[in-house]
């Protein structure tokens, strides 16, 4: 069978380029022992495969040039040289940026397309859900009462971020977006206290005007001014859970960080950085907490959703640009 997948012909520099990219046509391989052929169906494109553009040292290995890139994906076996695999399962793996993937059988996590949506084993229920899990409950140490400020709030993570929040007992939850569309259904849909458009004034002032009595936690998917302003109005003893920067990851030039970090000593307050990699642990725990919200219809998300294999490219810029509302996926 013939196979359409994305290679990295070089490593951007700034903002991506189609150039740097190729959709080239392969053929399927047939698995080997302890492998299954699998036809994608849903695709994921993430903010952090920016990083993997890159040739620098970081927490994973850069996408080599001239192959095929990486993601996360479900799809239905088709073939399979595997114990425990049948035709027909579907699956969860990290063959993504294809059409069909052949893959070692213990890279791959079956999943019920019966008891949720197939899609949703790529963001409220899977690797985004459980970041926001994780970087809320235990990088951020979130506690009932605490007062809650989420940047990109309207993503995938910031999203389900500030329900959770809500839903364990928040005190306040305030939001940041980048449309005045998005902060309507940051407060309508999703049950935020506040919101703001980020691009109608500084960050700082209109932080301050929505949380005046201060935040004890940001979950911070953003970086740049929306840190600058959290450690502004960062309580006593709060905490900042560090899950992506996206406003510099296209930066060509070195960027600068917050000018107010001296303030962490008059609150006492924590920055740490975290990897969902570390917390796989937690995933029986948000399995059964978030789909159980998810199931009653107390977490609700929203997926944007790009039909084709030929336009993933398109869809993982325009999650760079903020184009989305909640998921960014590709239907196959």
């Amino acid at each position: 069978m013939i196979n359409r997948e994305w290679h990295l012909l070089s490593r951007p520099v700034g903002w991506p380029k189609p150039e740097d990219f190729a959709l080239v046509e392969t053929e399927t391989r047939t698995p080997d022992e302890g492998q299954v052929l699998v036809r994608n169906k849903y695709l994921s494109v993430d903010p952090y495969m920016r990083g993997r553009m890159s040739a620098a040292k970081s927490y994973v290995a850069p996408f080599e040039l001239g192959k095929v890139m990486q993601g996360g994906a479900v799809g239905e076996v088709v073939e399979s040289n595997a114990e425990g695999f049948a035709v027909g399962d579907h699956v969860l793996h990290f063959g993504g940026w294809r059409e069909y993937a052949t893959i070692d059988a213990k890279g791959a996590v079956k999943v019920d397309p019966d008891l949720a949506p197939l899609s949703t084993y790529l963001g409220v229920l899977g690797m985004t859900g459980l970041t926001a899990y994780a970087g809320l409950l235990r990088t951020a140490s979130f506690k009932e009462g605490d007062s809650v400020f989420v940047s990109g709030a309207a993503g995938a993570v910031g999203s389900q971020v500030g329900q959770i929040a809500k839903l364990k007992g928040a005190s306040r939850v305030v939001g940041s977006a980048g449309s005045d569309e998005k902060v309507k259904l940051l407060v309508e849909e999703y049950g935020f206290d506040a919101a703001f458009n980020y691009k109608n004034g500084p960050v700082s002032q209109q932080l301050r005007e929505a949380a005046p009595d201060g935040v004890d936690v940001y979950f911070d998917n953003v970086g740049g001014d929306h840190l600058e302003a959290a450690i502004g109005s960062l309580n006593e003893r709060g905490r900042i859970a560090i899950c992506g920067m996206i406003s510099v990851y296209n930066s060509t030039e070195p960027v600068a960080g917050p000018k107010n970090l001296g303030r962490l000593i008059q609150t006492r307050g924590r920055i740490e950085g975290f990897l969902v990699g570390d917390h796989y642990d937690l995933q029986p725990e948000f399995v059964r907490e978030v789909g159980a919200w998810v199931a009653s219809g107390e977490l609700k998300y929203r997926e944007t959703v790009v039909e084709g294999i030929e336009n993933n490219l398109e869809a993982f810029l325009g999650q760079l640009r903020g184009d989305n509302t909640g998921k960014m996926i590709v239907k196959l």
